[in-house]
């Protein structure tokens, strides 16, 4: 009977906080003055879509199952697909362009695919070296690289470069539209950065979020930090350095922005010392949950020169208000403060996907990007839609990474060979153990 009772009030609870993140007031259908806006000339838009797709798929999707294998231990099959994307980056380096109506690619998107191009044969190389590849091992003084570093630790850069190969497929994936459109120069440019940058750690932020509750001996790791407490210390860290850098304190006045931005960063590192206080002993918290809606509700509230800006920033704020929400139910109602209930409920999805929903909207709504929306004659609502679309399709592509990796493992743990391995040390063991007590009988 009390099972009951808390079980309807928590449903109450529940219904009564998504109503109020994602209420808003009713407003009017109004609309920015679009008279002073002509319709863009794309040229080439179909050549141009299939380079950016052709990028998406080599550069970040590719790389993806890549390090998804480097980090199962697959690493023969790791290097030929970054051999693959590593082709296909130095071909883009140096024939392939991303240029905008003027024939023009900006110096970031063109960078950022050397860039590319070297990490890629990076990661290829210490693949190389950490398999043992004839070739090279050969040569002396890489023998010797080998010898010192020790094939562990070759392993390891060759997942840290793996890892880095995706994110940077991330960036160059997001700039070509950038480059196309001819965007984020001159006044524009520290605007991009504040969206990209910001976007993109909350994607990651949903990315960390999702591997946690997928992969088992993370969701049930009993160790001395929750990951609340470990949240808490990187949104102080995060809340200090945004507290003393938005804003070159005594050397020139205060505006808007950097009050807000410096007032965010003070919530950030107070509430950040609450969770870490909060979390010791391993305890779950709900204080970072709470920063997020505190964060939401900010950000949707900085005003825009654009009404169709206004909006959807506005959307960008409820959902990001509905991920911690979601965050604080699932923490104190559905796991009870535990740190996981055995298996993954459905209802645990939603945070993390709020995350990246919200990361993909903030990184879609800068100036430049609405102003095209309104020359294209089309309003708020049917962007934010194609915008959630692209941000389920990213939620499923973290989630696909994440099962297809826990599916290597797994195999490989049912492996004949690791059980031929196991039963090789149990006897290596045993015979030990034969030895000794033979060699104290013998003394005896």
């Amino acid at each position: 009977m009390a099972f009951m009772t808390f079980k309807k009030h928590t449903v109450g609870l529940i219904s009564a906080i998504i109503l109020a993140c994602l209420v808003s007031p009713i407003k009017g259908m109004e609309m920015d003055d679009t008279s002073e806006y002509t319709r863009p000339e794309i040229v080439d838009a179909g050549s141009k879509t299939a380079h950016w797709l052709c990028t998406l798929g080599l550069l970040l999707i590719v790389p993806s199952i890549a390090a998804v294998f480097s980090f199962a231990g697959k690493l023969y099959l790791s290097m030929f697909l970054q051999f693959v994307s590593m082709v296909y980056a130095v071909i883009e380096a140096l024939i392939l362009r991303f240029p905008d109506g003027d024939g023009i690619e900006n110096r970031t998107s063109r960078g950022t695919a050397w860039f590319l191009a070297a990490l890629l044969g990076s990661s290829v190389l210490f693949g190389s070296l950490a398999s043992g590849t004839g070739a090279l091992v050969k040569n002396k003084r890489l023998q010797s690289f080998v010898t010192k570093t020790g094939e562990y630790n070759l392993h390891v850069i060759h997942r840290t470069l793996s890892f880095a190969v995706v994110l940077t497929g991330w960036v160059k994936s997001c700039l070509a539209p950038v480059a196309m459109f001819g965007f984020c120069r001159e006044i524009h440019t520290g605007q991009c950065i504040a969206h990209g940058v910001m976007g993109s750690a909350f994607v990651v932020y949903g990315f960390v979020y999702s591997m946690v509750l997928v992969l088992p001996w993370m969701r049930n790791h009993e160790g001395p930090y929750s990951q609340d407490r470990i949240d808490s210390w990187v949104m102080c860290a995060w809340g200090i350095v945004n507290t003393f850098t938005e804003h070159r304190w005594g050397r020139e006045g205060w505006n808007h922005g950097d009050y807000q931005h410096t007032a965010m960063g003070i919530i950030w590192w107070a509430g950040g010392l609450l969770g870490i206080f909060l979390s010791r002993g391993g305890r779950r918290t709900f204080v970072p949950s709470l920063l997020i809606i505190f964060t939401g509700w900010a950000m949707s509230e900085h005003s825009q020169h654009l009404l169709i800006s206004t909006k959807v920033h506005g959307l960008f704020g409820l959902v990001l208000m509905s991920g911690g929400a979601l965050r604080i139910i699932e923490i104190s109602f559905l796991l009870r403060d535990k740190r996981s209930a055995g298996e993954v409920m459905s209802f645990q999805y939603l945070a993390p996907f709020c995350l990246v929903c919200s990361g993909i909207l903030f990184m879609s709504a800068n100036e430049e990007q609405l102003i095209l929306v309104l020359r294209l004659g089309a309003d708020h609502s049917a962007y934010s839609l194609v915008i959630i679309s692209a941000a389920f399709v990213t939620y499923l592509w973290i989630l696909l990474c994440l099962e297809f990796y826990l599916k290597l493992v797994l195999a490989a743990e049912k492996s004949p060979l690791n059980s031929y391995k196991a039963r090789d040390a149990a006897e290596f063991e045993l015979d030990n153990l034969e030895d000794l007590n033979s060699g104290d009988e013998d003394r005896a």
